[in-house]
């Protein structure tokens, strides 16, 4: 095997490895030759640590929430005084106006291909290792991280370039949805039985066998809209549901437990950012009032950002333990005083269910609303005294298995019963009244219990265009129904201008 000896400031500089310096009188090197590198678990382990790091991109209600923002489910208004009005980035979702420039729409792209890149040159890294000896649990890893970003790709832009060559630098052209569809089936089902497989404390927040088949049983329940060509793969997707249900995740009895502040011992989560002080989990901050944090007794403030859509929390049973696990709704009392807290505009601060737009309203309707206006994110559990949020977001969780496997015997007409079932284990502990369970499921049913178990996770723009209600008007907010060419965002100008080998997604 060709000997390599690669440069570590570049490690560095895309972020594949981090330092630390223990001895100050080290001789530091700036290059690393890689039959040495990676003889130990430790070295093998900072290679690779990018993959797993840069899950936190999936934190829920993040930068903020681009997937749920183009919605009916949550927005982020322009606030009282001009926050959040961003050259009008929050209202382009809001109004399905969104553009090859529009900031929100892009950076899912963006962030995407910066982690491909990053994950292409691990791989190319272990592959050229004369060190490492067993490669496989490790390529598995990283591979599984790299078809998680395709699936990103195809899911919100359709048509787009498949890259797996770190070495490959020519410009890539644009390949069809489909292709890249197939290459990530091909991808995760040459790794899901090779990749670990335990459900224990050392695989918690790693890619394994259980989340392997999770992207598998996402692939199936949305191939209709993503390889259309191919035909449904509800069957597939059951299977690939049936692996999960085999090994030893547990739905927890208490459903918020799983969204506490020391959550990592969840048995429901199947892949997570791993969360910390330091590396914190965002919705706190985008989501809060800026005076909210004297209510809930945390230090510091917060950016009065991301809201729940009104209709969508109207739509809660109010006796679901869901609906006020989810939002955050009424009077944010000072608990020095005792008081209702005043906004610098002299209103108390009540989070009301309504978003009312009422000043500086424009052509398109769009406007300020009150600073307290809007139901927040309460959903993780703000930890009194924290300066931070550590709660692990657990980016697929058991209940959504369950969900899907609902789904897709419904979609077969097959065994109502045991869809039904699936769907009152959640309700089970959503609700204490045992009447509140259902006797029968049918679509619908399954999309709106989607819409309670999930709040906040970033599945509502894939679910509405599988179910077929995404391009509908917004009631307040969108007037009128999107056209077809909405269901994909666009590829960002600055990439087609970099690249003229890139097709841009149609209508855009």
């Amino acid at each position: 095997m060709k000997k390599l000896t690669l440069y570590f400031a570049l490690l560095m500089l895309i972020g594949l490895m981090t330092v630390r310096c223990t001895n100050l009188d080290e001789e530091v090197y700036t290059q690393i030759p890689m039959d040495t590198y990676g003889t130990t678990e430790a070295e093998i382990n900072s290679l690779i640590a990018p993959i797993y790091t840069r899950l936190r991109d999936f934190n829920c209600v993040g930068s903020p929430a681009p997937k749920e923002n183009c919605t009916d489910m949550s927005v982020t208004p322009t606030r009282r005084g001009g926050d959040w009005w961003d050259g009008g980035a929050y209202k382009e979702m809001t109004q399905g106006k969104w553009r090859p420039q529009t900031s929100a729409a892009i950076r899912i792209y963006n962030d995407s291909y910066s982690r491909i890149t990053n994950f292409n040159q691990i791989i190319y890294l272990i592959n050229n290792s004369q060190a490492i000896s067993d490669k496989e649990p490790y390529l598995c890893q990283v591979r599984a991280a790299r078809a998680m970003r395709y699936i990103e790709l195809i899911d919100c832009y359709g048509n787009v370039p498949l890259v797996t060559d770190f070495t490959d630098l020519s410009k890539p052209v644009t390949k069809s949805r489909a292709e890249v569809y197939n290459w990530v089936l091909s991808e995760l089902n040459d790794i899901k039985d090779k990749i670990r497989s335990d459900v224990t404390a050392s695989s918690y927040g790693k890619f394994t066998k259980g989340a392997v088949y999770f992207m598998l049983a996402k692939m199936y329940l949305n191939a209709e809209v993503w390889n259309p060509a191919g035909g449904p793969k509800w069957q597939e997707c059951i299977d690939a549901c049936n692996v999960i249900m085999s090994l030893p995740y547990k739905l927890e009895t208490n459903w918020k437990d799983q969204f506490s502040a020391n959550n990592e011992n969840s048995k429901e989560a199947i892949l997570v950012a791993v969360n910390s002080i330091t590396s914190s989990f965002p919705a706190r901050g985008y989501t809060l009032h800026y005076l909210d944090p004297i209510a809930l007794g945390l230090p510091g403030s917060a950016n009065n950002g991301i809201c729940a859509m009104p209709d969508y929390v109207k739509s809660f049973d109010p006796d679901d333990k869901r609906y006020l696990g989810s939002f955050l709704i009424g009077p944010m009392i000072n608990p020095s005083t005792g008081q209702v807290i005043i906004t610098a505009h002299g209103r108390p601060l009540i989070h009301t269910v309504d978003v009312t737009i009422k000043y500086a309203v424009d052509a398109d309707g769009w406007g300020q609303v009150e600073q307290e206006d809007g139901a927040r994110c309460n959903k993780w559990e703000y930890k009194k005294g924290a300066t931070a949020m550590e709660n692990d977001c657990a980016i697929y969780r058991l209940a959504d298995v369950y969900l899907m496997k609902a789904e897709c015997l419904v979609r077969l007409g097959q065994d109502n019963e045991e869809a039904t079932r699936l769907v009152n284990e959640l309700r089970k502990r959503a609700f204490d009244d045992p009447a509140k369970l259902k006797t029968s499921v049918t679509l619908n049913d399954i999309y709106l219990e989607r819409r309670f178990e999930l709040a906040w996770e970033n599945w509502g723009r894939q679910d509405m265009i599988r179910f077929g209600t995404f391009l509908n008007a917004i009631p307040g907010w969108r007037p009128n129904p999107l056209p077809e060419y909405r269901l994909l965002f666009p590829i960002p100008q600055t990439a087609i201008d970099a690249n003229p080998n890139l097709q841009q997604n149609p209508g855009y």
